[in-house]
C-alpha cells in the first residue's frame, strides 16, 4: 500500500486536493483509501439517533455497521498513526492518503495557503508543494494538470521524493 500524505493549514486546499486524488486514481484503477486528522479537538460527530450512535453512546468501546456494501466502524481510544495504519492494512488498497499529522515520516503533498505557510516545507519528505501564490519551487493551485501529473509518477513508482530539509 503506497502512503501520501496531504498537509496544510486549514482553508489551505487539503480536502479538495484529496477528492480531485481519489477521482484520477480510481479513474486509473487504483484501489483508494482515506485517513484525515481531526486537529482540532473535539470528538468526531456520529450521526445522530442511529443504533450504532447508540451502541457507542452505552459505551461500546468499538461498534460498527455493514449494509449493502459499506462497512463504517466507530472505536474509541486514542490512536497513535501507526496503530491506524494498522487497521487500514486489513483492506485491498493500493493508495492511502492521509490528511494531517505533517509530522509523520510517509511522503507528503504541503499546501501553502499564503507565504507565512511556507515553512512547512521543512518537513520531512515533501513530495511536492501547492501554493495558492506563485512561487518558485511550488505548483500553482490552478496548474491542476501538472501536479497531478507528477502526483500519479509517484504512485506509479516513476518519480521520487526530494527532502528539502
Amino acid at each position: 500500500m503506497i502512503i501520501l500524505q496531504v498537509v496544510g493549514y486549514q482553508n489551505s486546499g487539503k480536502t479538495t486536493l484529496i477528492e480531485k486524488i481519489i477521482k484520477r486514481l480510481c479513474i486509473n484503477g487504483y484501489r483508494v483509501g482515506t485517513l484525515k486528522h481531526h486537529g482540532h479537538g473535539g470528538k468526531v460527530a456520529l450521526p445522530e439517533e442511529k443504533d450504532t450512535t447508540r451502541h457507542a453512546e452505552a459505551g461500546a468501546v468499538v461498534c460498527a455497521v455493514e449494509g449493502d456494501g459499506t462497512f463504517l466502524l466507530h472505536a474509541k481510544g486514542h490512536w497513535e498513526l501507526d496503530e491506524l495504519l494498522s487497521v487500514y492494512e486489513r483492506f485491498p488498497l493500493d493508495v492511502l492518503l492521509i490528511e494531517g499529522f505533517k509530522h509523520a515520516p510517509y511522503p507528503k503533498i504541503v499546501c501553502l495557503r499564503s507565504r507565512e505557510d511556507e515553512h512547512l516545507l521543512h518537513l520531512k519528505n515533501v513530495l511536492i508543494s501547492i501554493s495558492w501564490q506563485r512561487t518558485d519551487g511550488s505548483f500553482f493551485i490552478e496548474d491542476e494538470q501538472a501536479y497531478m501529473e507528477r502526483i500519479i509518477a509517484y504512485v506509479k513508482g516513476e518519480q521520487h521524493v526530494c527532502d528539502r530539509s
